[in-house]
């Protein structure tokens, strides 16, 4: 192989998800091209960790906006793919990807963690040569499924790979002797989201008022803020909000990846959200996050956490126990990436193999 991967970005996570992976194929000899839609956030974030990009297309709101601009990133992508010749084209089961692969022969590799993206998915998987998942992903591909012990979030924050800046702390400019709260709104507005609906502005309102008593209330959010929540708004680089997550005392929100980031890394977490993934359940079963209904139940367990002096020692512990379970997933995917199609045939013939990499 020549070893050059194209790594797909369709959301500005997925460069999270893919930049460490990168970074060790790279020292393996690996060329590298990151592509992304043209938002702002995904951009900033490749160019704050040099990460080589193109962009593809731009990011539309809406179901019938992005079916339509669809035809638009094939071409794109095609011509990118032509012009690159990567041997693997890495993604989220992105649509481009799938096509665009199975038109240039080149090895498609998916993951996918979010269960109910059902109708794209349905699209997307025939046209994926390899579909990676987390053991704990509750849907079955009919060919070539290959699950791995961890999720989509270790593949950035696992201790191996990440350690908080506590300089982060220094330059906040926040009440150092109160607990630290992060809430997360999200916009609704993903295909995956059709048919669903979440916090009501009025509750949204009133949760922020009880928390902000006893609690530094820092607010992130995929859509522009009102007024009311702007003092609860904080500045910082986008590339540092980890280090904010892991320094915090409890995450609360929508948000069902930033919820399982406070989660693997040992942060009382709280999602409200009618919408589950497997992987949120299995942080549950470990007592790493809590699903609730409603705000009004959140704030009762939000209450109870925040009381309780020995939540960090206690989640700490949690925390050591899920990681025993699970892998460096980074590392084993560069293993598998690096040694294509040598490590296909280990891991069909031995799935244990992968327990080299915890």
């Amino acid at each position: 192989m020549k070893k050059r991967i194209i790594f797909d970005v369709g959301h500005p996570a997925q460069v999270h998800h893919f930049k460490h992976l990168y970074w060790k194929l790279k020292k393996l000899g690996w060329s590298g091209l990151f592509t992304v839609k043209d938002k702002e956030i995904a951009i900033e974030l490749v160019q704050k960790y040099d990460l080589p990009y193109k962009i593809v297309g731009k990011n539309k709101k809406g179901l019938v906006r992005k079916i339509f601009n669809l035809v638009s990133d094939i071409w794109k992508f095609l011509i990118l793919v032509k012009n690159f010749k990567p041997d693997i084209i890495v993604s989220r089961f992105s649509l481009h990807s799938a096509f665009v692969g199975k038109l240039t022969s080149t090895i498609n590799i998916g993951f996918a963690d979010t269960e109910h993206t059902g109708f794209i998915d349905g699209i997307t998987e025939p046209f994926v040569n390899l579909k990676f998942t987390g053991f704990s992903y509750r849907n079955n591909f009919k060919k070539n499924h290959y699950r791995y012990k961890g999720n989509i979030e270790l593949f950035y924050l696992h201790p191996n790979l990440f350690t908080p800046n506590r300089m982060l702390l220094n330059d906040l400019n926040i009440d150092s002797t109160k607990k630290i709260v992060i809430i997360r709104f999200v916009s609704w507005n993903a295909h995956h989201d059709v048919g669903n609906k979440g916090i009501s502005f009025e509750e949204k309102i009133k949760l922020v008022q009880k928390l902000s008593k006893d609690a530094n209330v820092i607010i992130t959010s995929e859509q522009e803020l009102p007024s009311e929540f702007e003092p609860y708004r904080i500045s910082i680089g986008v590339e540092h909000i980890h280090d904010l997550i892991s320094f915090s005392d409890l995450y609360i929100g929508e948000g069902g990846s930033m919820a399982s980031e406070a989660a693997v890394l040992g942060i009382p977490s709280i999602y409200i959200n009618p919408l589950t993934m497997g992987y949120l359940e299995e942080e549950e079963k470990f007592g790493l996050l809590f699903r609730c209904k409603d705000v009004k139940e959140g704030f009762i367990k939000a209450k109870e956490i925040l009381d309780n002096r020995n939540i960090k020692i206690e989640f700490q512990e949690r925390r050591d126990q899920y990681l025993s379970e699970m892998i460096d997933v980074t590392e084993y995917m560069a293993w598998f990436i690096n040694n294509y199609p040598q490590s296909l045939n280990e891991i069909s013939q031995n799935p244990e193999y992968q327990n080299k990499f915890k």
